[in-house]
């Protein structure tokens, strides 16, 4: 089948082939055929040698199940990355994304969707309502992971919240953290994500004007640079909390005097549910389209990785051909 496979050396770090084989699904899976993948920062962190994974990247993806289910056969589905073993002390105590032996679509130990087929556990797949198209179904995972953070920590009209990078995924955390009606300032170098946040009537600094007073009571740091914790250690009052949600190949460095002083709270963020991401998509509450810069065939996946990597450009997507 068609496929992207990592390959560092290359222009974007992916290579196109066609001949790589297809998934073969394990008992309790389903196989996808993929319409539609969008490329994410980790994406593009992995083709720089994040998680040294080596082989088919994608976890940003709609698609119609062709095998494995009856009960999901020909629908239009949307998945969860992380399957696991259901055995585990993490499984058991119901935290299955941190599963000690689970494998990450596209990220770790599994086959992503950058590709014709792609395989998956039934039990993580969801349908896709008929109200929503493919173009915002795409990005149902970093939606859920937006929605994730008001679920670890909700937010109300007194909140004040800054969110660091409003490119691909902090429009969408921007977006639901608009929804709780939160004092809210977006913060982003990219005149473009600028504009699609003040669009949405949400109130934009850019980076290189912002004063780094210690004032909010939450930052989300999202800006895929290991400069953004940095600041956003200084705009955080004491006491507050930052959530992460970029990731990198390269390590960052870190004064932890303030964070210690001041009594901060580091918190990691990740995975979110895909049913309230989908629910906010079918009634129209999060805007997708605004944030595709392109769509490519899977065959350029090296300019569509180039792209993506441009900051002027906000949501890149991969389209495989037929099989």
């Amino acid at each position: 089948m068609d496929a992207l496979v990592v390959s560092p050396g290359r222009c974007g770090g992916v290579e196109f082939v066609r001949d790589h084989p297809e998934p073969s699904p394990a008992a309790g899976e389903v196989t996808i055929r993929v319409e539609l993948a969008g490329i994410c920062s980790t994406d593009l962190e992995i083709a720089r040698g994040y998680m040294e994974f080596r082989s088919v990247p994608g976890h940003e993806f709609v698609g119609s199940v062709v095998a494995g289910s009856d009960a999901l056969q020909g629908k239009r589905v949307v998945g969860e990355i992380n399957c696991v073993c259901s055995a585990c002390d993490m499984c058991r105590a119901g935290l299955g994304t941190h599963c000690r032996n689970r494998t990450v679509l596209g990220i770790a130990g599994r086959d992503g969707a950058f590709a014709q087929y792609v395989t998956l556990p039934e039990r993580n797949c969801h349908v896709v309502p008929d109200e929503v198209g493919d173009r915002q179904a795409v990005v149902v995972e970093p939606l859920a992971a937006a929605v994730q953070v008001v679920k670890q920590h909700p937010v109300d009209e007194s909140t004040r919240v800054a969110v660091m990078g409003v490119g691909r995924l902090g429009a969408l955390i921007a977006q639901v953290l608009t929804l709780q009606g939160c004092r809210l300032e977006a913060i982003d170098r990219s005149p473009r994500a600028l504009a699609f946040a003040q669009q949405r009537g949400i109130r934009t600094v850019h980076a290189d004007e912002v004063v780094p007073q210690a004032e909010h009571d939450l930052v989300v740091e999202s800006t895929g640079s290991p400069a953004g914790l940095d600041l956003a250690v200084r705009l955080v009052r004491p006491r507050g909390t930052i959530v992460l949600k970029s990731t990198y190949a390269g390590a960052a460095e870190l004064n932890l005097a303030p964070i210690v002083v001041n009594e901060i709270r580091l918190v990691g963020n990740r995975c979110g549910p895909f049913p309230d991401a989908l629910e906010l998509l079918r009634t129209d509450q999060v805007e997708v389209e605004g944030l595709i810069s392109g769509e490519y065939p899977l065959e350029r996946g090296a300019e569509a990785f180039a792209a993506a990597a441009d900051p002027q450009n906000v949501k890149i997507l991969l389209r495989p051909g037929p099989p």
